[in-house]
């Protein structure tokens, strides 16, 4: 019983896109070149944060760089999980992966803690997951 649970984990990690694991990584290390290689090239990515960051704009893939590039030069992550264990792909090769990012602000070194909501899109089919929209709220 105990190994078939090991199997049935480790086979859902296979699945997992690794932009989900990407997406932990680039904030883990607070580095936007990570996020701006997930970034959707095709459309605009609609960001929406709260205070203290405070945006909310559609952008191209280079402005949302530039953005993470301010917002990880001002913010620490302290933490980052998914709040959701397996986000598996939806049928129509779209996915929301939720996950919990608590930061410092690098200013007066206060600490907080949001939930993000990316909405992610396989683009052209090929397994190239890609970031269209980020969503935030306070906890």
């Amino acid at each position: 019983m105990v190994n078939f649970i090991f199997n049935l984990i480790l086979g859902l990690f296979v699945i997992l896109p690794p932009a989900t694991q990407n997406i932990e990584k680039a904030f883990l290390q607070n580095n936007p070149r990570i996020l701006y290689s997930l970034f959707s090239s095709q459309s605009s990515i609609n960001i929406s944060l709260p205070e203290p960051i405070s945006f909310s704009d559609q952008v191209s893939n280079e402005q949302a760089f530039f953005l993470f590039r301010k917002i990880f030069s001002s913010f620490t992550t302290l933490e980052f999980y998914p709040e959701e264990e397996f986000p598996l792909p939806a049928e129509n090769q779209s996915f929301i992966f939720k996950a919990r990012w608590s930061f410092k602000d690098n200013r007066n070194n206060n600490q907080l803690a949001i939930n993000l909501f990316f909405y992610l899109t396989n683009e052209n089919l090929k397994n190239s997951w890609k970031i269209i929209e980020i969503k935030a709220e306070k906890i």
